[in-house]
């Protein structure tokens, strides 16, 4: 068979490139056609759901087509993802994301997907900080004095953390080991639970969100130790940050974002991050956001999949160093 090869070879690749790009310009112009997924792999009514659906209402405003929160929890947020790893890639099924998803892949020998590379990152919406909380029967008024508390008495010192694998158990391990020290982690089923106990006395100490423990704090319910990130906390002056108090290398703060399947065209990926940018840029969104306990956060879809990478190696080796396994 012969193959017939037009002289002019380029004109017809540019001929083609043009076409091709006018498809995908006309695609994003149109996008989206339908409703979109906006699948969360978490339980309804967590510390996940305001932020999604704050987003997805912003979203539905400006795209005139519903976008739909979907909570489908489990299996360590792997049912959720795995749904939209392999949702077709048109944009109409994107995923909330949290620190978790970079982090359950370390502790899972058999993953459906690959979070890293199954997955295209669009937008990131917020940051949260965590507040290291004591109950006040703990014999120690600054961070100081607890880590001195606990070397003195090692293993004695019963450390709340929110499930095995979560970003707060990482950060609990963290902390142990920036701090040179041993506590007793006990697990629970989330973070409601875990400060139930706390309050009771059953637990000495507990990573919290800032928002969950102001009122607890202020009263003396609750002694705040130290709070991570650069600044103290406005609700909460008295509270030092963790380089502050001593503890200059202990990065736990978690982030929130949105991801895509990893073959979703790239101007279709600018679009949506441009969008949500533009909802979380807006006072109102912020003031939100702000109330939730998370701090606004805006970065490009280059920005974040260097963030996740970032935060990925650096979890490993807490992983390693603690040998953390949920198989």
């Amino acid at each position: 068979m012969i193959v017939m090869i037009p002289r002019n070879t380029s004109a017809l690749f540019a001929a083609l490139w043009l076409a091709a790009a006018t498809c995908n310009a006309a695609a994003q112009d149109t996008f989206p056609v339908r409703p979109v997924r906006f699948v969360v792999p978490y339980p309804p009514g967590g510390s996940t759901d305001p932020t999604a659906r704050l987003v997805g209402a912003g979203l539905t405003a400006i795209w005139g087509h519903q976008v739909v929160v979907e909570n489908r929890a489990g299996g360590d947020t792997i049912i959720g993802s795995t749904v939209v790893a392999s949702a077709p890639p048109d944009g109409h099924t994107i995923l909330y994301a949290a620190t978790t998803h970079v982090i359950i892949p370390l502790l899972h020998k058999n993953m459906p997907f690959n979070a890293m590379k199954d997955f295209v990152s669009v937008a990131t919406i917020a940051t949260n900080e965590k507040l290291l909380v004591t109950h006040p029967g703990v014999p120690a008024n600054t961070l100081q004095e607890l880590i001195a508390h606990a070397k003195a008495n090692p293993g004695k010192l019963n450390f709340a953390m929110t499930a095995n694998g979560s970003a707060n158990h990482l950060a609990s391990e963290m902390f142990n080991m920036a701090a040179g020290i041993k506590t007793l982690l006990v697990p629970y089923r989330g973070a409601g639970p875990a400060l139930t106990d706390l309050m009771g006395g059953h637990v000495q100490m507990q990573f919290v969100l800032p928002v969950a423990v102001i009122g607890h704090v202020q009263r003396g319910n609750l002694r705040g130790l130290a709070i991570s990130g650069e600044t103290r906390l406005v609700s909460m002056p008295k509270v030092p940050t963790f380089t502050e108090a001593g503890l200059a290398k202990l990065e736990i703060s978690t982030w929130q974002g949105i991801l895509a399947p990893v073959k979703v065209p790239r101007p279709l990926v600018n679009r949506i991050s441009r969008d949500v940018a533009k909802i979380v840029a807006q006072r109102d969104v912020q003031d939100k956001l702000n109330a939730q306990g998370s701090t606004p956060f805006i970065s490009t879809p280059e920005q974040f999949a260097k963030l996740m990478a970032e935060e990925s190696a650096r979890y490993a080796k807490v992983v390693a160093a603690a040998n953390i396994r949920l198989d």
